[in-house]
């Protein structure tokens, strides 16, 4: 199961870069054709980011076009923070060690404001569904007015994203960006939706439609992270067994919503779902356990490591002082 997962993920990741090279080499020819010419004690900080070699800069990333001129998306970071909305980042303390990395993703419409100490304030990437744009609308102060530099991926159906005057979503988001010109905002290509879906097969076995699945928006930020980052690391993820465990820490599914739902009769109600549309975020936390073991990705807030045999376990305790390493277990969405 594990060498068919590893395979997976990398023919993904080996077609987009592929796809990539193409479209520098016919953008390079074509214009010489015409021219001629503050950590707590006690905890982990990840280790930093010039301990292992970088993959090669990727500028160009396939599959994700300006809604205002269809450019391509162009954006590398050596270190990402992807940082979730669970609960479980509340009191972790864990916000100046999120805005010390180079790049830090967000998804849908999770604030800041208030949660500094345990979210930080940056947001290089936000990746937001189309079922959170109303949302993110309601928050335009803090999310868009003054998130000029952050660029916004926005994923849907292909119906809401058409360009033919039809799209509902896609429409709105023109008339945002007019409003603020200067906002990044870019949406993913049909292809590349459908690629995704592929990937979700792939690694699961399962085909997403006849599973009445639907993709989560914490399954689009961590592929888009592969793509992005040289090194990943997650905070707020729990591992994939961790709703099983007897008597596993109960909080709520957002961290900005302590009265709401719980995150793991969540996530235990949309995996055993059968009628309707549901989120496997169970699977989805297997195949990101497995993609851990693979590439540079580390959890934080739970700390804790696939293990080499296909379980996950939690990491103990850092002794008080102990200084960030780049073996130490890592965190969930």
């Amino acid at each position: 199961m594990k060498t068919p997962m590893r395979h997976g993920v990398a023919v993904f990741l080996v077609i987009t870069m592929c796809t990539s090279l193409l479209f520098v080499y016919n953008a390079s020819y074509n214009n010489a054709s015409r021219d001629r010419s503050d950590v707590d004690s006690g905890q982990k900080e990840p280790a930093k980011t010039n301990a292992k070699p970088q993959k090669p800069q990727i500028s160009t990333l396939q599959g994700y076009s300006s809604i205002i001129d269809q450019k391509t998306l162009k954006m590398h970071c050596n270190s990402c923070a992807l940082v979730t909305s669970s609960g479980h980042l509340t009191d972790g303390g864990r916000g100046d060690e999120i805005d010390r990395t180079e790049c830090v993703i967000r998804m849908n419409d999770a604030p800041t404001a208030g949660y500094r100490r345990d979210v930080g304030q940056r947001t290089s990437l936000r990746v937001v569904a189309h079922s959170s744009m109303q949302r993110v609308l309601r928050s335009r102060q803090e999310l868009l007015n003054a998130s000029q530099d952050t660029v916004f991926i926005f994923w849907g159906p292909g119906n809401y994203m058409r360009r033919d005057g039809k799209g509902l979503v896609y429409n709105n988001l023109r008339l945002m960006n007019q409003v603020l010109p200067r906002l990044k905002v870019y949406i993913i290509s049909r292809q590349k939706m459908l690629q995704f879906d592929e990937l979700f097969k792939r690694e699961t076995g399962k085909d997403r439609k006849i599973s009445n699945s639907w993709l989560s928006t914490g399954w689009f930020t961590m592929s888009i992270a592969l793509e992005l980052c040289g090194r990943i690391n997650v905070y707020g993820m729990v591992p994939p067994e961790f709703c099983r465990e007897p008597a596993h820490v109960s909080v709520p599914y957002h961290y900005y919503e302590p009265s709401g739902p719980d995150e793991c009769t969540m996530y235990i109600s949309h995996e055993r779902g059968r009628r309707g549309s549901h989120h496997r975020f169970i699977t989805e936390k297997r195949v990101f356990a497995n993609w851990a073991r693979t590439f540079d990705i580390h959890f934080y807030q739970p700390e804790w490591t696939p293990a080499p045999d296909g379980g996950n376990r939690t990491a103990p305790p850092a002794p008080s002082g102990a200084p960030g390493d780049a073996t130490a277990a890592t965190g969930n969405t």
